[in-house]
C-alpha cells in the first residue's frame, strides 16, 4: 500500500507496485519552499566572496587601540549564495503582501506604492533634520498640512507631530496632562483604566509616575460608567479609554464619562489606535477628548513601526494645547518656521518640552499625507465605513461556530472578538492559531483582550475583498470546527510551516540571541 509514513513521506513505487529504492531521509524541504539554514552554516569564515589584490604596504590605521586584532569571524559566500540565501528567507515571511492580516486593534492595512513613490522623491528621502529651515520649506509645509488634516479629522485645536510611535504618544498625552494639573497647583496621582483600554494605557501611566486603578466593564463589553463616576475623586488625574474598544465596541456613553471625568477636574485620554473605525464618522473632539494619540500605521498607511519608522502624533484640547511639547511648525507670512525653545511664543510657555531630539518622521508624514490626498475627506470616511463592514462580515459569518461573547450587544466596529468557549477538552486558542498557520493565514490577536477567556480579535481592515475574507472565514471554520471536535493533530501544528511548534514559554524566558559555532569533534 502506498502510504504515507509519519513524517509525511510517501515512498516512490515503480510499476509492479514494488517500492522503489530512494532515500526516505526528511530535509526539511517542500517542494519549492526549501529549508534554509543560518547564514553561519552556508559560509565559512576562511572563505570570500570577492577577490581583492595583496597590498605591499598596509595602509596606517586611525582606529588606534579600537583596530581589530582577530579575524571579525563573518561568513563568506559568493554571491549567487548571498542572493538565494536571503530570497530563500523572504518566501519564509508572512507580509501583506502575501494574504490578510487578522491582528485585531493593530490594523495591518495595505499600504499603497503610490505613498512609498513620493516618500522617496528627492527632498523628502533625503532630507536632513538640522539642515537649515530655509532650504526645507517644502517638507515643513508637509508636516504643516498633516498637522492640519489631522486637526480637522479629529476636532482638536492643536497636535503635536514629534511622538515616534503609539505608547510614546500615549507617554506625551499624560505628561502634558501632569504639566496642565502642576501648573494649576493639583499634583493628583492616580489614572483610571477600563479593562477594555488598550494594553500599553497602564503602562504608560506608571511609567510616568501615575498609581493604576481598574475600571470593570459591563456585561455587554463597555466601561460601567456607574463605577467609574464613583471613583472620580480628587486624587485622579485622568481616565485613559480607548475608544472603539478592544471588544471591538463603540463606547456610547463617552460623553458621558468625559462630562464626569471634567466635572471631577480631571483630564480624558483617549488611544486613538482603533481610529481608523471612525474616521470621518466621529471627531474625538466633540466627545470631550483631552488628549488622543494616532497611530499613522493604523489608520493613515503608514508601515508598520515595527521598533524603526513610527509615529504617533498627539491631539490636544483648548485645554491642553499650552502644555504641548516641542518642536512644532507654524506658517508665518514668509513660509512656515520651527517653533523650538528659543523662539517660543506667550501661549506656548508652558510647553512642558520636547519628547525627542527633532522634530518628527519625514518618512511617515510624507506617506500619511499622500494617503490622505488620495482618498479625500469622503474617502476616508469609506475606508471607515467598509472597515466596520469587513469586521461585521466576519463576526456574522462565524458567530454559528465560534463563541461571540458580545455579538448581542449589536455592531462590532473595526474587529470581531470571539472566545474558546466550546472547544473540547485541551483544545486551546494557541492550537487554532497554529492551525490557522498551516492553512496559510497569519493567526489573530491571541488571548487579548482579557476580559474574554482564550480571546480572538480579528481585524479584517478595509482592503480586503469579499473574496479574500470568505477565503478567511473558510480556513477559521475548518480549524474551529476541528477544535471543537477534539482534533489531536491541533495539538502539533503547524506542519506545513518551515519550523515546527516552538516552546513559547522556554523560548521568552531563555531567549537564544546569538549564534555559536558547534563545538568541533
Amino acid at each position: 500500500m502506498n502510504a504515507p509514513n509519519k513524517s509525511g513521506w510517501k515512498p516512490a513505487m515503480n510499476a509492479e507496485g514494488e517500492m522503489m529504492a530512494v532515500s526516505a531521509t526528511y530535509t526539511g524541504n517542500r517542494a519549492l519552499m526549501l529549508d534554509e539554514p543560518l547564514i553561519f552554516e552556508i559560509g565559512g569564515t576562511d572563505t570570500t566572496g570577492v577577490d581583492l589584490p595583496d597590498i605591499d604596504t598596509p595602509a596606517s590605521s586611525r582606529l588606534g587601540n579600537l583596530a581589530r586584532t582577530a579575524e571579525i569571524g563573518l561568513p563568506g559566500l559568493s554571491e549567487p549564495e548571498t542572493v538565494r540565501h536571503y530570497t530563500r528567507l523572504s518566501r519564509q515571511n508572512y507580509a501583506i503582501d502575501l494574504g490578510l492580516f487578522p491582528l485585531g486593534s493593530c490594523t495591518m492595512k495595505h499600504n499603497p506604492r503610490l505613498n512609498e513613490k513620493v516618500a522617496r522623491m528627492p527632498g523628502f528621502a533625503d532630507v536632513h533634520p538640522l539642515a537649515p529651515l530655509p532650504t526645507i520649506q517644502g517638507a515643513l509645509g508637509v508636516i504643516y498640512e498633516l498637522a492640519e488634516w489631522l486637526k480637522t479629522l479629529t476636532g482638536m485645536p492643536a497636535v503635536a507631530m514629534s511622538p515616534k510611535a503609539g505608547a510614546h504618544g500615549e507617554l506625551c498625552g499624560i505628561l502634558a496632562i501632569r504639566a496642565a494639573l502642576e501648573a494649576r497647583g493639583d499634583a493628583r496621582k492616580v489614572v483610571l483604566c477600563p479593562e477594555s483600554a488598550h494594553g500599553t494605557n497602564p503602562a504608560t501611566a506608571a511609567f510616568a509616575g501615575y498609581e493604576v486603578e481598574d475600571i470593570p466593564a459591563t456585561p455587554e463589553g463597555r466601561v460601567d460608567l456607574a463605577a467609574l463616576t464613583a471613583r472620580l475623586r480628587p486624587d485622579v488625574a485622568a481616565v485613559m479609554i480607548t475608544n472603539p474598544n478592544t471588544c471591538g465596541l463603540f463606547e456610547r456613553d463617552f460623553r458621558k464619562i468625559a462630562d464626569a471625568v471634567h466635572a471631577a477636574g480631571a483630564f480624558v485620554y483617549c488611544d486613538g489606535a482603533n481610529f481608523n473605525a471612525i474616521v470621518g464618522r466621529v471627531r474625538p473632539g466633540d466627545l470631550g477628548v483631552d488628549a488622543m494619540h494616532i497611530n499613522l500605521h493604523k489608520t493613515f498607511s503608514t508601515p508598520h513601526g515595527g521598533g524603526g519608522p513610527g509615529s504617533g502624533p498627539v491631539v490636544f484640547s483648548q485645554a491642553l494645547a499650552p502644555f504641548a511639547p516641542l518642536p512644532f511648525v507654524e506658517r508665518t507670512e514668509d513660509g512656515f518656521m520651527l517653533v523650538e525653545e528659543e523662539n517660543l511664543a506667550d501661549h506656548h510657555r508652558h510647553s512642558f518640552g520636547r519628547m525627542t531630539a527633532f522634530h518628527g518622521q519625514m518618512g511617515m508624514f510624507t506617506r500619511a499625507l499622500t494617503y490622505m490626498l488620495s482618498h479625500g475627506a469622503d474617502g476616508l470616511k469609506q475606508v471607515s465605513e467598509d472597515a466596520v463592514l469587513n469586521a461585521n462580515y466576519i463576526l456574522r459569518s462565524l458567530e454559528d461556530v465560534l463563541h461571540a461573547p458580545f455579538a448581542d450587544s449589536g455592531p462590532c466596529m473595526h474587529e470581531a472578538l470571539f472566545g474558546d468557549r466550546g472547544f473540547a477538552e485541551g483544545m486551546s486558542t494557541l492550537d487554532l492559531a497554529k492551525g490557522m498557520i498551516d492553512e496559510g493565514f497569519h493567526p489573530m490577536t491571541m488571548y487579548f483582550p482579557l476580559v474574554v477567556h482564550g480571546a480572538m480579535l480579528v481585524e479584517p481592515t478595509e482592503t480586503e475583498s469579499k473574496a479574500a475574507l470568505d477565503q478567511f472565514i473558510g480556513a477559521l471554520r475548518s480549524v474551529a470546527k476541528r477544535a471543537i471536535a477534539g482534533d489531536e493533530s491541533l495539538k502539533s501544528a503547524p506542519h506545513f510551516a518551515p519550523r515546527r511548534r516552538l516552546d513559547e514559554t522556554l523560548a521568552a524566558r531563555k531567549p537564544v540571541l546569538a549564534w555559536n559555532s558547534p563545538p568541533q569533534a
